[in-house]
């Protein structure tokens, strides 16, 4: 990849940047101050010199610059364009055996010594999963699906930005030990199953056999499992003292976080998917499905916001997940078009899906039907090998962190 590629992607991801920020009128030192970074690094991104190594420092930009949710979605494909870039740009320099493309300073976590090094005890599965195919540094690996069969109701949504994962209770339940991984796959034929799914689109059938060769799906899937909405959308219910957990994660390190604690996201998981192409055709994304794998009673277990005192989030279009409901029903919010899409290696999607409960302790995970050519098939998508896992948090103690006291304080207290 030439450096002239690399200087196209970057230069038009810096415009984007700049565009928005001179617009919102605010100062490099007021962003800075804002987003807990420096103003040599924001001037970096906004001339085009350096590209951020997350998207979530890109979005925190963009909302406090007032964006539109399309404008984020443009942002975030901007920026996947030439991530892509510098990542193979930085295989072909570096030597082999070694990291291809260390983060940045400014772009590392910033409150790391709160978090125990224990790992969580992984969630039970319910099926064999496939092994994860070696990949490339950002490409998403696709985990193989068979047709996905509705153990209990569930209602699905999904939005273009938003998240979910967690742990299990002790004895019936385990703590779950999920991460932010891309979710891994590969493709496999589906078989015919009984009992109901609920789809997005119903444009085109349903995949079903094998596809026309043994080889990977044309596509790949990145998963955020927890999208913040806002800095205080985002609750846990973690089955810990206040006096054990540490202090509240950022989006990007809510998944470390939720591993440590063995948490789970508290009445509502918002979920992202990015979905791109990865060969020279294009592939029409006919439906998604959901599943779920476990229904229970929900956690008896405190719940830890990861914010305070914040005003409402950016309505993004979407689609939504009712888990309580006892017929799977997919949902389309927020002026959000239904199936089926169409993705390649240069223009690639983003989906939000949300999923919300207040009845019940729930393990869930996604589909994606495809097809491209003679080949059709299915994508599974889960937190990094394990379900989605979302409980109710209806009269369970609440905490928050207030900035200016250091220690989680009992809500309402």
């Amino acid at each position: 990849m030439s450096d002239g590629t690399w200087t196209t992607e970057a230069e038009e991801f810096a415009r984007l940047l700049s565009e928005l920020k001179t617009r919102s009128g605010l100062s490099y030192r007021t962003l800075a101050k804002r987003l807990h970074t420096s103003t040599s690094t924001l001037h970096r991104y906004c001339n085009g010199t350096a590209l951020p190594h997350e998207f979530a420092s890109v979005e925190r930009f963009a909302r406090s610059c007032r964006a539109t949710p399309e404008e984020v979605v443009e942002l975030h494909r901007s920026w996947i364009l030439a991530d892509a870039v510098r990542g193979r740009r930085a295989e072909q320099r570096a030597p082999e055996g070694t990291a291809a493309d260390q983060p940045a300073a400014a772009d590392l976590p910033t409150a790391e010594a709160n978090l125990p090094t224990a790992e969580a005890e992984p969630v039970v599965s319910v099926a064999p999963e496939p092994p994860a195919p070696t990949r490339r540094r950002r490409n998403p690996l696709i985990v193989s699906a068979t047709a996905v069969a509705l153990l209990a109701a569930v209602l699905v949504v999904a939005r273009p930005v938003n998240w979910g994962a967690g742990g299990e209770a002790k004895g019936d339940q385990q703590a779950a030990g999920a991460t932010a991984a891309a979710t891994a796959a590969t493709t496999a034929p589906t078989a015919a199953t009984t009992g109901s799914t609920a789809t997005t689109g119903a444009a085109g059938p349903t995949p079903t056999g094998t596809p026309t060769d043994s080889g990977p799906a044309p596509l790949t899937v990145d998963t955020r499992p927890y999208v913040y909405a806002d800095p205080c959308s985002q609750h846990f219910l973690v089955n810990s003292g206040p006096a054990q957990v540490g202090p509240p994660a950022p989006e990007r390190d809510a998944p470390r976080w939720a591993a440590a604690y063995g948490a789970v996201s508290a009445g509502e998981q918002e979920v992202a998917l990015t979905v791109q192409g990865t060969g020279t055709d294009t592939v029409v994304l006919l439906g998604l499905h959901v599943r779920v794998t476990a229904k229970g009673a929900p956690l008896a277990w405190n719940d830890y916001s990861m914010g305070i005192g914040c005003g409402g989030g950016v309505d993004t279009k979407s689609f939504d997940i009712d888990l309580d409901r006892g017929s799977p029903v997919v949902t389309v919010k927020g002026g959000q078009r239904d199936f089926p899409y169409k993705v390649s290696k240069s223009d690639p999607e983003v989906f939000y899906v949300t999923a919300h409960t207040e009845a019940h302790d729930v393990r869930w995970d996604l589909a994606l039907d495809w097809s491209s050519g003679d080949r059709h098939g299915t994508v599974r998508i889960d937190n990094g090998g394990t379900p989605f896992r979302t409980s109710a948090d209806v009269d369970r103690p609440g905490f928050d962190y207030p900035s200016d006291r250091g220690e989680w304080i009992k809500r309402g207290g």
